[in-house]
């Protein structure tokens, strides 16, 4: 035979109210009730996957938010200290409209001044300082690289360069060839096609450094290097 106990129900308690998928919260009178203003739709309603959380107004969260993707919208402040990080992949395109600003405390002054400006509306850029990729050459047939901005050459002799292609640099890409040898005497240093190259030196398919130290500045139109 079963077992039957007692429930006890008070009929004098408020009702549950609220809207059809709002989420319950306790008001002041220890009633629970509901609002428009924050709902949960198990279906996909006004352009929302299923299984969305929607809140209409604001909210103020004390401790740390975790979410595989945030969209951000109308944003006017950024607070953050320490590092931060953008993106996960070399592929990754971080885009802004308007104009930057980066600035930093000299050292020596201690006082703040602008490292690097770049403004859209007049469509240039300043920099205190300007340092590019430098690269070493110590062999006698070295192959430029996409990533090199200087290349300084130290070792004695006959030296071969070879530069690839002006289109895999892309246009106004610089390359800066500097003989750092003092004592290059009858030798040379010369600039040719990598292979798979068709780009000319001014038109030419080597270019030839000789003397005390000579340096060449090379500029890419997409597809050709030229002197300047």
């Amino acid at each position: 035979m079963a077992d039957f106990g007692w429930a006890f129900i008070n009929c004098t308690e408020p009702a549950m109210a609220g809207p059809t998928g709002s989420v319950l919260f306790i008001t002041g009178n220890n009633s629970a009730t509901g609002s428009i203003n924050f709902m949960y739709h198990t279906a996909a309603l006004a352009g929302n996957p299923p299984n969305t959380l929607v809140l209409s107004g604001n909210m103020v969260i004390t401790g740390t938010l975790s979410a595989s993707v945030i969209n951000y919208e109308n944003i006017s402040i950024i607070d953050a200290t320490g590092s931060t990080y953008f993106g996960d992949s070399v592929d990754d395109t971080h885009m802004r409209t308007g104009s930057l600003v980066i600035s930093g405390t000299h050292t020596a002054t201690s006082r703040v001044r602008y490292v690097l400006s770049a403004s859209a509306p007049q469509q240039r850029v300043w920099v205190k300082g300007f340092g590019g990729n430098y690269t070493n050459v110590t062999s006698s047939a070295h192959t430029a690289s996409t990533n090199d901005y200087i290349l300084g050459i130290t070792t004695a002799g006959n030296i071969e360069i070879s530069v690839p292609s002006a289109s895999l640099y892309y246009t106004g890409a610089l390359l800066v060839v500097k003989d750092e040898h003092t004592s290059r005497g009858a030798f040379s240093v010369t600039l040719k096609r990598a292979a798979g190259s068709n780009s000319f030196f001014d038109g030419a398919t080597t270019y030839v450094l000789t003397g005390t130290m000579p340096a060449v500045n090379l500029y890419s139109n997409g597809t050709n290097w030229f002197v300047y």
